[in-house]
């Protein structure tokens, strides 16, 4: 790659970064951030946001091999907060690739046509010794580490680490936290308390 080349990605890779950070909240935000110095994850968060843009279109989504996993819209059992609809591409299940999500996280609303909107990506990896109290096979993206290992959240899913990345949705706690303390499920209330950082433990 010539230098006029790599200083193009990587300009492009600090302006989504810098788009990224308009969105955050004045007061700043909780938990993990990528290191804006760490190039590499600049420019992975660059390729998720490139790869996944299609998919505000749910049935690009649909198209890929992403499948709706069941009804439920995910809610926060430990505080406030939700996560939304999952759609699940099963062939990038251990991906830690940022153009190969494992899920897509939709919103309650939809749009004038009765699609959902795209509002998080995510990748998910199973936890080798199905032991949650061991951690040494923690993967890890953008210079940050998966959250977990946790236990499953739908029959048959093992226990496994995750990482979100609300690049669609404004997330108060943090681009990088599971919960949005700003969302709700159909049918529930916001809980008082704080938004619990894991999830299914």
């Amino acid at each position: 790659m010539s230098v006029r080349s790599l200083k193009s990605v990587v300009t492009c890779a600090a302006a989504v970064s810098l788009g990224l950070a308009s969105v955050a909240p004045a007061h700043g935000v909780e938990g993990p951030a990528p290191d804006p110095r760490d190039a590499k994850a600049m420019r992975d968060m660059a390729t998720a946001i490139a790869v996944t843009a299609k998919y505000a279109d749910e049935r690009e989504a649909l198209k890929d091999g992403y499948v709706p996993h069941g009804q439920e819209c995910m809610t926060n059992p430990f505080g406030v907060g939700a996560m939304g609809y999952h759609y699940v591409k099963q062939a990038n299940w251990g991906s830690k690739d940022p153009a190969r999500p494992t899920a897509l996280l939709y919103s309650k609303e939809k749009d004038r046509n009765g699609r959902r909107k795209l509002q998080t990506v995510e990748w998910m990896s199973t936890d080798r010794d199905q032991d949650l109290k061991t951690a040494d096979d923690r993967p890890s993206m953008f210079g940050l580490p998966f959250d977990g290992p946790m236990p499953g959240h739908w029959a048959g899913m093992p226990k496994h680490y995750d990482l979100h990345m609300w690049a669609y949705k404004e997330n108060p706690a943090g681009r990088f936290h599971n919960w949005n303390p700003a969302l709700t499920c159909p049918g529930k209330s916001p809980a008082p308390g704080g938004a619990g950082h894991a999830h299914g433990h």
